[in-house]
């Protein structure tokens, strides 16, 4: 396994600035929920058993590796940030990798779809990390097998129950993210609901955000601007802080010397643009070639969606 697929980035983050990208569950998806909006692909095969991926010292090392380069470069990098293709905390030295990061000094963010903070062992080993966002879509049974469609041996109450006693014990920063979908989750009785109870959360911040890139199913698609509009009320009338990610950022991934390599690493977990990957090509003082010879040799994708053509690594 080469390191470059390990690690990726920095992407820009539109909540941790320059992120690099920990790849800590690297198979064919390793997760537990099979989301309708997912932009990394279908879940084939969803697992609740956490295993071990890699040995916590290899990621250090993949990580050290590109801190050191970018540091050659002059690319500042804000965090480290568990983004895997599946769910982070099926890893079950993710505590150990958490740990043997801190020695780099930078801020470590775990990105989870909070399906097993249930477990006493997950909630501990998150607890190690900086910044944690957890996923709630819906608290509702009908629409979170809707839009989640989760393994079938989860249960609902166990998650909201095992996120609230998180909340109570984390002593770093807690955010929520919730994804809007149109006739999914979008109803005044769910989103009331979901808002009710991430409040009990008291997070720093509750994210909402609508499909933007490619989902694996074309028919996940964003509310209208109304609706929207709605949740954002309905959630700013519970929470201190509340922001809308419905819009695409402007590009600004940094470059790096190995540009195809990078570029297929970032594109696995993290669609992206075309103007964006060519904005990219430019600051690594790539060809734009690269691109067209990867799509050709059928490493990359062109895909269109909401009238944008994302990249998108092919599985």
């Amino acid at each position: 396994m080469e390191t470059g697929d390990l690690v990726f980035g920095p992407v820009p983050s539109r909540r941790l600035g320059q992120s690099l990208g920990i790849n800590n569950t690297l198979q064919p998806k390793a997760c537990s929920y099979n989301c309708v909006y997912c932009q990394v692909g279908r879940s084939h095969h969803l697992e609740l058993s956490r295993r071990a991926f890699f040995a916590p010292e290899q990621l250090r090392d993949a990580v050290g590796a590109r801190l050191a380069e970018a540091e050659m470069q002059s690319i500042h990098i804000d965090y480290l940030s568990f983004v895997p293709d599946g769910e982070p905390t099926l890893d079950i030295r993710l505590g150990e990798t958490i740990a043997l990061l801190r020695s780099f000094g930078k801020p470590v963010a775990v990105f989870s779809n909070a399906s097993l903070i249930w477990r006493p062992d997950v909630r501990a080993e998150l607890a190690l990390a900086d910044w944690v966002s957890l996923k709630f879509d819906a608290v509702t049974e009908l629409a979170w097998r809707k839009i989640d469609r989760p393994h079938k041996s989860l249960q609902l109450p166990l998650i909201l129950d095992g996120a609230l006693a998180f909340a109570r014990q984390y002593r770093g920063e807690l955010a929520t993210e919730t994804m809007l979908c149109k006739g999914l989750n979008d109803q005044v009785d769910d989103l009331a609901a979901t808002a009710d109870y991430i409040a009990r959360l008291q997070p720093a911040v509750a994210y909402l955000g609508v499909p933007t890139r490619p989902p694996v199913e074309g028919w996940a698609l964003p509310p209208d601007e109304n609706v929207i509009n709605m949740a954002y009320a309905l959630f700013a009338e519970r929470l201190p802080k509340v922001e809308l990610m419905i819009g695409y950022p402007a590009p600004a991934f940094q470059h790096s010397a190995d540009a195809a390599r990078n570029l297929l690493a970032v594109t696995a977990v993290h669609p992206m643009l075309e103007a964006e990957v060519l904005d990219y090509l430019q600051k690594s003082e790539a060809d734009a070639e690269v691109l067209e010879q990867l799509l050709a040799e059928g490493a990359l994708k062109r895909v269109e969606h909401a009238g944008q053509r994302f990249i998108l690594r092919a599985l």
